[in-house]
């Protein structure tokens, strides 16, 4: 359905934004979406190097499994 644009869809698109938002709020718009992608990807990142710190002190501080052997019932 939209597996594909065309030139002409793009500047429809393009042309309606212009329209609805006008050419002054436009640039601001893209600055905000800007800083929203790099705080996301920065989050990310940081979220990323919380979970390895955690997992490393998990498995720091961890006891090896004890392994009990089972009788077997006669």
């Amino acid at each position: 359905m939209f597996g594909r644009l065309g030139w002409m869809e793009i500047l429809v698109i393009v042309l309606l934004l212009v329209i609805l938002f006008g050419h002054a709020k436009i640039p601001g718009m893209m600055r905000n979406l800007a800083n929203g992608l790099k705080v996301f990807k920065k989050e990310m990142k940081t979220d990323d190097k919380k979970a390895t710190v955690k997992e490393s002190k998990e498995t720091k501080g961890a006891k090896k499994p004890v392994r009990r052997k089972v009788q077997k019932k006669k």
